[in-house]
């Protein structure tokens, strides 16, 4: 009797393994309130139609799937919070742009069960001082991690998605 409990356990745990699981680094609210020495200004949004939902889609290479986004600004300082799809889970991305250069980058929630080296500082420090250039290009080159192609990929589009979203805000 004892065998088939060891058993159901071990697949269960491999199942939880594969599929991944919700990895909270940060809260949110925690990466706002940091990003503005703890005083978080009102939100805003930002409506993503026309030129704006075009331009966006060709920095995603697909609709972003949010018609608004929110975001917080306080002088030249923004933060955003974005989410995009790594292989097969959202990550839920932090971005502090100030005067229009990430100031810094954090991987607040991580789904995937591969590819968690993204949000690790040697992969997130990449992006500092980074800037948008001409194409929707970053200046800054960001070097792949080995088995997490897809999620550097999808960090880096929404690094370029934010750069983007606070040069017209």
């Amino acid at each position: 009797m004892k065998q088939p409990v060891k058993i159901l356990a071990l697949t269960l745990a491999l199942a939880a393994w594969v599929h991944g699981e919700e990895r909270v680094y940060k809260q949110p609210s925690d990466f706002i309130k940091g990003a503005f020495g703890g005083k978080i200004p009102s939100t805003s949004i930002l409506s993503l139609s026309g030129d704006v939902k075009s331009r966006a889609k060709g920095i995603m290479a697909h609709n972003y799937p949010e018609s608004r986004v929110r975001y917080w600004k306080q002088g030249s300082r923004s933060v955003w919070i974005l989410e995009e799809i790594g292989k097969t889970q959202p990550i839920t991305t932090g971005f502090l742009v100030e005067n229009g250069r990430i100031k810094s980058v954090e991987i607040l929630i991580y789904r995937e069960s591969h590819g968690w080296e993204v949000s690790k500082p040697f992969f997130t420090k990449q992006f500092s001082n980074a800037s948008l250039k001409s194409g929707d290009r970053l200046s800054a080159e960001v070097k792949n991690v080995a088995g997490a192609t897809l999620s550097v990929r999808a960090v880096t589009k929404l690094a370029r998605l934010a750069l983007y979203f606070d040069s017209i805000v």
